[in-house]
């Protein structure tokens, strides 16, 4: 059934705009990989769990990210006065500092339970150059200072939820820096009297810095916020569907690891469809079955795969013409009458050595669900066959419906995703006829045979790492396993920096 979905339904694909063709890549193989359980409309799809060695991972990745943001001039516009006795008092301003140098080995990230993540540094040094400004009385003065900082600490928390839309959204729900060992130095102008009242100044710079630090999280954090405020909650695959990514509320986030529920349906493009009752995604267990700890576990319900085989049914894509051209010269049943008279003798009588077609579709959605032995697929066809005279007129001979059971295993292959799949009963069943009586055991014998020495092996090769993983840039995954579950599938990784 799956070659189905390599052509278009007619007055389709003049309606929409594709992006790419895979329709059929799609369609095959998400309705084998994706598989399993009913359930109550607020369970998700598709669920992502993140683990504590996900955020080991990042955390390298988060410093570097950190340092670089900080390591580059920044408005401080800091000002304040100093009473000098005998002299009157002193202003100053520092308009921006320069962090030459940051040092943050003792850090650790972790999830803030109920919350979202923490973020941890300790002992970070930290040394910054600034230019400034003095007046006293009618004397100005100006230059340089360096201050370093020792045994720095950071605490900040993010807190990670979803919008209404179900886009990801964060916010800042905690931030503190303290820095405990402080010395400031002033070069150029009056230097040597500002290092004498350096120390009553390191107290001032001390907390200000404090406030820059957590200042400078809280608007990277609003910088993010806007950017998922951008996020598309779905996304168009092709001209037939799109897929529903958005998040089903809030992540469950614990002390171990955290839980993103994705909605994970496909609909189809620019229509609203009607979701049949079936397509309700069912509840997958709290202790997901992982034999050892990943980086990152995705579990995927047979919701999935069915919705994507209501929407493609609904757009009407699994619709094929199969000529001569297409079948392989040593399949048993070839697209002729000489070869159709077999089963139906007046066929030829009446039409001898025509050419004929196939017309191919689905009659009813495909229904899939996930075991642990495999992916179990039930087909519901039809297949209508034309005589092609010479004069091009198609004279229809007959209907059919074919139904078929077939099994399927999905596998992995370095970033991408494939699958075989096996022929497990083929049933034919004759709907009308024009030319006599069709023998549809016997063409039923023959199909099967065909199908499963050529069909099968031809599809197979076809669906060998077809679709590659979507991953973040610069990322790909490392040792990933892949199970069948009973109502879902699970797909357990690490993950890999690739520059």
């Amino acid at each position: 059934m799956c070659p189905m979905a390599a052509s278009s339904a007619p007055g389709s694909s003049s309606r929409h705009r594709s992006r790419g063709s895979l329709g059929p890549v799609w369609l095959c193989l998400l309705l084998l990989l994706s598989a399993c359980v009913p359930i109550t409309g607020t369970n998700p799809g598709i669920m992502a769990r993140l683990t504590r060695r996900a955020l080991e991972f990042g955390q390298r990745f988060g410093m570097e990210l950190l340092q670089s943001l900080l390591q580059k001039e920044h408005e401080l516009n800091l000002e304040g006065s100093y009473h000098l006795p005998l002299l009157g008092t002193l202003t100053y301003t520092v308009p921006r500092i320069h962090i030459q140098d940051l040092q943050m080995s003792n850090s650790s990230v972790d999830f803030a339970e109920d919350v979202g993540l923490r973020l941890m540094v300790q002992g970070a040094r930290i040394r910054l150059s600034a230019e400034w400004g003095a007046r006293l009385g009618a004397v100005q003065d100006s230059g340089s200072l360096e201050l370093h900082v020792q045994d720095l600490a950071v605490a900040a928390v993010l807190g990670v939820s979803a919008d209404a839309d179900g886009r990801p959204a964060v916010w800042s729900a905690g931030c503190d820096a303290r820095g405990t060992d402080l010395r400031l130095e002033f070069h150029g102008g009056h230097s040597w009297l500002y290092n004498l009242l350096a120390h009553p100044l390191q107290g001032t710079l001390q907390r200000e810095l404090n406030k820059q630090l957590c200042i400078k999280f809280h608007k990277g954090v609003f910088k993010l916020e806007d950017a998922l405020k951008q996020m598309k909650v779905s996304t168009q695959l092709d001209s037939f569907v799109a897929i529903d990514h958005s998040l089903l509320g809030q992540p469950a986030i614990t002390a171990e690891h955290g839980d993103i529920a994705i909605k994970g349906e496909f609909f189809r493009a620019h229509k609203f469809q009607q979701r049949p009752s079936l397509a309700l995604p069912g509840a997958l267990p709290v202790a997901l079955p992982v034999a050892q700890e990943t980086m990152l576990v995705v579990a995927v319900t047979d919701f999935v795969a069915n919705s994507a085989a209501f929407a493609y049914f609904t757009a009407g894509a699994l619709r094929r013409n199969i000529s001569s051209a297409v079948l392989l010269r040593r399949f048993p049943v070839q697209l002729k009458t000489q070869s159709f008279g077999l089963f139906t003798p007046q066929l030829q009588e009446r039409f001898p050595d025509q050419p004929m077609e196939l017309q191919v579709w689905a009659r009813r959605q495909p229904l899939f669900s996930c075991r642990p032995d495999a992916v179990h697929g039930a087909l519901f066809g039809s297949a209508e066959a034309f005589v092609l005279l010479p004069n091009g007129t198609r004279v229809p001979a007959f209907l059919l419906d074919i139904d078929a059971n077939v099994t399927g295993k999905p596998i992995i292959t370095g970033n991408r995703l494939g699958a075989t799949m096996s022929l497990k009963g083929l049933k034919v069943t004759e709907v009308t006829s024009h030319v006599g009586p069709v023998e549809v055991q016997k063409l039923e014998t023959l199909l099967s045979l065909g199908l499963r020495l050529f069909g099968v092996p031809r599809a197979n090769k076809w669906l060998q790492a077809r679709v590659p993983l979507p991953t973040p840039h610069g990322l790909r995954l490392l040792n990933p396993r892949l199970s069948l579950q009973e109502g879902f599938m699970l797909i357990t990784t690490d993950l890999q920096h690739e520059p």
